[in-house]
């Protein structure tokens, strides 16, 4: 399949700049896959389609206020750091802004003196390798009070409350995008699915910018996609094999819950306790080992994303559905509204 194959024509003014209050009032369509047929509800309406006995797994991986900026020792010049993931202690891969004022052996500092950094090494893609000369946990506490949340370059407004670019389940820090499936439950709303019957499971999908680069090659099989680190825990390998051993639904809610599940599945022909990187490309053609069900926002033409929609639910009803979410005016992208694919 071609990358253009993916696109689809989206007014901007679908591209939503801030988030719907309450969080489960964002619309939300429900997509059959095995028909095609569409339904348009209200994301709160999802108990409607959830049954005793199913599981529902969300990431709870956390964002860190990623986008910091450093002064160069040498030069006064300012640059900014989008922190991508960490590698190891005070070890981080990041973005530079402009890239070319930190190049290797170069040293900044952040926050009027509260840390500083040096550029150890510059990847195969333009990516920069830093060391914080500080304790690898501290550098936590010390981006709440220098960095920004990192949005997407999409949204353009301000975001008055960072807690809303977070899930309401969030407690894993490590991500520098959130898993925006997860932005439309409530508290309230999770208790209502669990009285209902539902199980929830968690997994922990540290989402990289990666998930936003656009697919840059016209043949969808040569591009190469980013890793991001996940981790399976024994109780939620358990949850999702007694479901399934019950002829129960496993339901993913976001793409990264569903390549953490699927890279298990893959690895190990089952689901087990499991930590890796993963670097999983779903595109039409994949069979899917885990997921029964999904619940995804709307993403971007040409992403790697509408990809793995497309292997999940058939190319031409993901068409379809995107040509009538416009013609319908749903909101898009991070802060926008949901579909339950079933």
């Amino acid at each position: 399949m071609k990358t253009s194959d993916f696109f689809y024509e989206l007014p901007q003014e679908l591209i939503a700049q801030t988030p719907v209050e309450p969080r489960d009032s964002s619309r939300l369509m429900i997509l059959d896959k095995e028909n095609g047929s569409i339904e348009h509800k209200i994301f709160r309406d999802l108990t409607d389609y959830l049954n005793e006995g199913d599981c529902l797994i969300l990431n709870d991986t956390r964002v860190i206020p990623a986008r910091i900026y450093g002064v160069k020792k040498e030069t006064g010049a300012v640059v900014e750091f989008l922190l991508l993931k960490q590698r190891e202690n005070n070890v981080w891969e990041c973005l530079c802004k402009p890239g070319k004022r930190a190049k290797e052996g170069t040293s900044f500092t952040f926050g009027e003196g509260l840390v500083d950094c040096d550029v150890l090494d510059i990847t195969e893609d333009g990516n920069r390798i830093i060391r914080f000369n500080c304790d690898s946990k501290e550098i936590y506490n010390i981006l709440d009070k220098i960095g920004k949340m990192p949005l997407p370059p999409y949204i353009t407004e301000e975001l008055k409350n960072g807690e809303r670019y977070q899930t309401v389940y969030s407690r894993e820090l490590g991500s520098a995008a959130a898993p925006t499936a997860g932005l439309h439950f409530t508290k309230e709303m999770l208790k209502k699915i669990e009285d209902m019957g539902v199980k929830i499971g968690y997994v922990t999908l540290h989402v990289g910018l990666g998930t936003f680069r656009p697919v840059k090659v016209d043949d969808v099989t040569k591009h190469k996609m980013h890793s991001e680190h996940y981790q399976l825990s024994a109780e939620t390998a358990a949850l999702i094999n007694e479901t399934k051993k019950n002829g129960k639904r496993v339901i993913s809610v976001g793409t990264t819950s569903t390549r953490t599940l699927e890279s298990v599945a893959t690895k190990y022909g089952c689901i087990k306790e499991d930590e890796d990187d993963t670097s999983i490309f779903i595109y039409p053609g994949y069979e899917f080992k885990c997921v029964d069900a999904l619940i995804t926002n709307f993403h971007l033409p040409e992403s790697t994303l509408i990809m793995l929609v497309s292997a999940f639910a058939g190319y031409d009803n993901v068409m379809k559905a995107y040509k009538t979410a416009v013609e319908e005016r749903y909101r898009f992208f991070s802060f926008g509204d949901a579909m339950m694919i079933e």
